[in-house]
């Protein structure tokens, strides 16, 4: 079941070998009141302790399909349903120190029935997560 929140409480994690971490990742679920096309968001900008992610650079994953800010642009089959989660991965060489930390997700999100010069609805939602495994 998911929470309310955009962000969710679980899912906050380093990935990638423990040795040799490649980013971290924030579980969120469907900024919206239905499903959509991932064509229709702009990607999630992440800020995690004052520092900043851009969402072009963020990856955005969704049943085991990663996709790239490019790619989700030019998706128009993939779908992210009303009830499924998602998670923005982060590229940070080493990940995030084990620990409490503060997360803030602009989530950027289009809806076809609005003209192109007032496409982009942006969302915004904060919480703490916490990572206990470096």
């Amino acid at each position: 079941m998911l929470e309310h929140q955009l962000i969710q409480s679980t899912g906050f994690r380093n990935f990638g070998p423990v040795d040799a971490r490649q980013g971290f990742a924030v579980r969120i679920r469907i900024p919206n009141y239905h499903g959509t096309r991932l064509s229709q968001l702009d990607g999630f900008d992440v800020t995690v302790d004052g520092e900043y992610f851009d969402h072009e650079v963020n990856r955005f994953r969704i049943r085991d399909e990663v996709y790239s800010m490019a790619e989700m642009r030019e998706e128009v089959t993939a779908r992210w349903g009303l009830l499924e989660w998602g998670e923005i991965l982060v590229d940070k060489p080493g990940g995030l120190t084990p620990g409490v930390h503060k997360i803030e997700v602009l989530a950027r999100i289009r809806y076809s029935y609005f003209p192109p010069d007032v496409h982009i609805f942006p969302m915004r939602a904060e919480r703490f997560g916490t990572i206990c495994i470096a």
